[in-house]
């Protein structure tokens, strides 16, 4: 698997958390979680610049999807969703359980995405027919 990118280097680049043993839900199917680590979290804090926000304005006024914009909010979740990946790893975990996003204007035109979930050690379930 390749790595992506990440605004600073938190763990090494090496994941131990597959991006498919990351879940909303608070189960993964085929495995028996052994172990909790806690809450995991990756933080990015993004801005517009001048010429995307022009773009944007301009794209509002014909309407429909904003890409420029939708483009913005899909690099900056990435980001984030990858910073957790390292937590995850760095503390040992193999699995993510409940995780979830959340963004906060922090002032105009700057705004800070979270992607946070629990770390989790799980094992494949001796029925399962899933391997790694």
């Amino acid at each position: 698997m390749e790595n992506k990118p990440t605004p600073y280097q938190v763990a090494k680049p090496t994941y131990s958390v597959a991006h498919h043993m990351v879940t909303t839900a608070f189960e993964l199917p085929g495995f028996r979680i052994v172990r909790n680590l806690g809450v995991v979290r990756g933080i990015t804090v993004r801005s517009r610049s001048v010429f995307g926000t022009l773009g944007g304005t301009l794209q509002t006024l014909v309407g429909g999807n904003i890409s420029l914009f939708t483009q913005l909010c899909e690099r900056a979740r990435e980001e984030a969703f990858e910073i957790m990946i390292q937590h995850a790893s760095e503390i040992g975990a193999n699995g993510i359980i409940g995780a979830r996003y959340d963004a906060n204007e922090l002032m105009s035109g700057v705004t800070e995405v979270l992607a946070y979930g629990t770390a989790v050690i799980v094992q494949p379930l001796e029925s399962s027919s899933y391997q790694q």
